[in-house]
C-alpha cells in the first residue's frame, strides 16, 4: 500500500555454529565449522547409508580417530585443549570440517 514501509530484514550472520553435535549426511559434516568451549564433548552421528569416519587431518597430530561409522552410529570426543582441529573422512577424503575449541 502507498505510504507503508516494509520492515528491514535482520542482517545475515556469519557466526560459527555452536552446540555439541555434528551430523554426517549427504556426504558432508554439518556444521562444517563448529566452535565449542574446552571441556565440551562433541558427538558425530552418521545419517548416511554409507559408512564414514571422523579422523584428524594427516600431519595435524590431532586426536580424532573414529572407527568406520555405519548408519545411525555415533562417535564422541571431549575437547580439553583450545585449538583448531581439522578433520576428514578417510573413506571419502573430500569430506572435511573443523572444530574450533576456545578456552
Amino acid at each position: 500500500m502507498p505510504g507503508m514501509s516494509t520492515p528491514a530484514s535482520p542482517p545475515a550472520t556469519t557466526a560459527p555454529a555452536t552446540g555439541n553435535a555434528v551430523t554426517i549426511q549427504n556426504f558432508a559434516f554439518s556444521p562444517a565449522r563448529l566452535t565449542v568451549k574446552a571441556g565440551t564433548t562433541v558427538t558425530w552421528t552418521n545419517k548416511d547409508t554409507d559408512p564414514h569416519t571422523v579422523t584428524s587431518k594427516q600431519g595435524s597430530g590431532g586426536p580424532l580417530n573414529s572407527a568406520s561409522l555405519t548408519t545411525g552410529a555415533t562417535y564422541q570426543f571431549t575437547f580439553t585443549q583450545p585449538g583448531t582441529y581439522a578433520y576428514f573422512c578417510t573413506i571419502h577424503p573430500f569430506m572435511t570440517a573443523t572444530v574450533v575449541v576456545t578456552p
